[in-house]
């Protein structure tokens, strides 16, 4: 019997077979040249039988993390945020947005429920955006158009609806279906969002990267943690925290590079990028500093254009309460990661594509083809959908999150991240009640301090927030907050 040890801790999310297999594709992704010794070491592991076979595993991994990477490329993707401002073109940094105590509410508001509408709207469908075809293309878009025209409900215009029509595609998450949606119920793209707000509560605007990991630690269950963010925090708890009592202290015996590298081949996929926006919404108006926020938040569970996909959205979501253009979002966006990232590239190629393509439809055509096997769930095609989908849904708060959906993918995360862009833009007052009204303003989240929170609560607690972190309202009346 083969004896099994675990000098690497694995966070359970898969087996360290699984790990090494995408460690290979992600020490492609940045430069290296595996030798072929290496491929056939993994090519005579059997994939059942060892899967749980680390004094086999990790040699071949250890050697995998040994090699060098590109250096070209490494120099166009720093990790450090000084490194990444000093490769960033230029940009607005702060757009000097004062609203009134009203207007600040309302945005914010409308900012939440369009982070919990687009999340709800694509949630129920998550599992079939991501699905590949029998020959490993991706199918997940196909198959959306597909249950939608079955049910006539093509193109998107409301949540989705579990009628069964006899054939054999099948969505889930029932409460986020039509037929039963009240509220938005736990998800990650939403817990991750009540993190930002929570870390500055706790801390304000000078939170470290190791403030953020104790909250995940004391706030949200384990089980509801998953690839980067799992591995990142089992690295952190193994090797930095210690609990004394009912209080965890930092012991000093890791690093934000250590947490994000150890074992995490997932370090470029979309995890932290869809953690952006609690960030965001107390930089309102603040593109450089939302994007700093983002970047203490990423540093520690992902790197290169896993955190710059963070970075971006951060700025842009922040940009959005003051600029409502899809293409200068966009440049606000970029204005705050390195010019030559691969994101960075992708996001100026795309921007080609748009005048070229007539229809959404025949821009995720060219997306697809162009990264076909990329990941569903990596930073760089999915932060093109949501990109795209702000231009082709017009800023429209139904039709943008739609988009974002229909595209496929990581449905939820991206029909979040758009809501949380058009929603800001909106405000409450100006968003459409197709998608927000059977929410009832209501989120039920799994965190310890947000069993169920109203999002218009939510509002008035990252308005404080927003003025902690440098905002300024343009006037002051001790009756507003309570007025909008």
């Amino acid at each position: 019997m083969t004896s099994i040890t675990l000098e690497h801790p694995m966070a359970g999310w898969t087996t360290p077979y699984h790990l090494l297999a995408l460690e290979f594709t992600q020490r492609a992704d940045e430069g290296c040249v595996i030798p072929s010794h290496l491929r056939h070491a993994f090519a005579t592991l059997h994939p059942d039988l060892q899967a749980w076979d680390t004094t086999a595993i990790d040699p071949i991994y250890d050697a995998l993390m040994e090699l060098p990477e590109d250096a070209a490329l490494a120099a166009n993707e720093p990790n450090e945020l000084a490194a990444i401002r000093a490769l960033r073109p230029d940009g607005p940094r702060d757009l000097q947005w004062k609203p009134s105590e009203t207007e600040l509410i309302d945005r914010l508001h409308g900012a939440w429920v369009g982070r919990a509408s687009g999340c709800a709207l694509g949630k129920p469908v998550e599992g079939m955006g991501m699905s590949l075809a029998a020959d490993g293309s991706l199918a997940g878009r196909k198959r959306i158009k597909s249950y939608l025209e079955k049910r006539g409900h093509w193109p998107l215009t409301d949540y989705f609806s579990g009628r069964d029509m006899g054939d054999e595609l099948k969505i889930g998450c029932p409460l986020s279906q039509r037929e039963n949606i009240a509220f938005m119920e736990a998800d990650d793209d939403i817990h991750y969002s009540l993190v930002g707000l929570g870390v500055l509560e706790e801390h304000g605007p000078t939170f470290t990267w190791d403030d953020v990991a104790r909250y995940w630690l004391s706030h949200i269950p384990i089980a509801a943690i998953c690839t980067a963010e799992a591995q990142s925090v089992l690295n952190f708890q193994n090797n930095v925290a210690r609990k004394h009592g009912t209080t965890w202290r930092w012991t000093g015996a890791a690093t934000a590079s250590f947490c994000r590298r150890n074992r995490n081949p997932y370090r470029e996929w979309i995890g932290a990028q869809i953690r952006s926006d609690g960030w965001a919404f107390c930089c309102a108006g603040r593109p450089e500093q939302a994007a700093e926020f983002a970047y203490r938040d990423a540093c520690w569970t992902h790197e290169r254009n896993g955190i710059y996909g963070e970075m971006l959205f951060a700025a842009m979501q922040a940009a959005a309460f003051v600029e409502h253009d899809p293409r200068k979002l966009t440049d606000i966006g970029l204005s705050e990661i390195p010019r030559n990232c691969r994101l960075a590239a992708a996001v100026r190629e795309l921007l080609t594509w748009i005048p070229q393509c007539a229809t959404w439809e025949a821009c995720m055509d060219r997306i697809e083809a162009r990264w076909p096997d990329m990941s569903a769930v990596h930073t760089i095609n999915n932060a093109l959908i949501c990109i795209m989908a702000l231009f082709y849904g017009k800023m429209d708060t139904l039709q943008t999150q739609a988009i974002a959906v229909m595209g496929g993918l990581d449905t939820d995360c991206n029909g979040a991240t758009v809501g949380s862009i058009v929603g800001a833009a909106a405000g409450r007052q100006r968003f459409r009640d197709d998608l927000a009204k059977p929410l009832n303003d209501t989120i039920k989240p799994q965190m310890l301090g947000f069993q169920e929170v109203r999002m218009r609560s939510l509002a008035e607690r990252s308005a404080v927030q927003w003025q902690r972190c440098g905002g300024r309202v343009a006037a002051l009346r001790s009756d507003s907050i309570g007025s909008a």
